[in-house]
């Protein structure tokens, strides 16, 4: 069995006792304790939140117009050239 790392934090939250209950039978089903399953299920919750906003989902549409404008760029419009200059005087020339 792998070592419990150090837990130094106190976390507390408010429950209904139907939700309570479920936890606890799910803690219980599990043989652990009520603590370490709320732990490890927040745990793996945050980490699926943290996946799913570093993932971009595009529709076959979006796709296909994403790979169409990188195989074949737009010409820059003059506020982009206006911008990639301001850009080269700022950061590039000044250093």
């Amino acid at each position: 069995m792998p070592s419990q790392p150090f837990r130094s934090a106190r976390l507390e939250a408010r429950i209904s006792p139907d939700a309570l209950s479920m936890v606890k039978r799910a803690a219980e089903i599990q043989g652990r304790s009520v603590s370490d399953f709320v732990v490890t299920a927040a745990q793996e919750a945050a980490q699926r939140t943290i996946e799913e906003t570093a993932i971009i989902r595009l529709s076959m549409e979006d796709q296909r117009a994403l790979v169409e404008a990188i195989l074949n760029p737009p010409e820059p419009s003059e506020a982009l050239r206006k911008a990639a200059d301001a850009y080269k005087r700022l950061v590039i020339e000044s250093r």
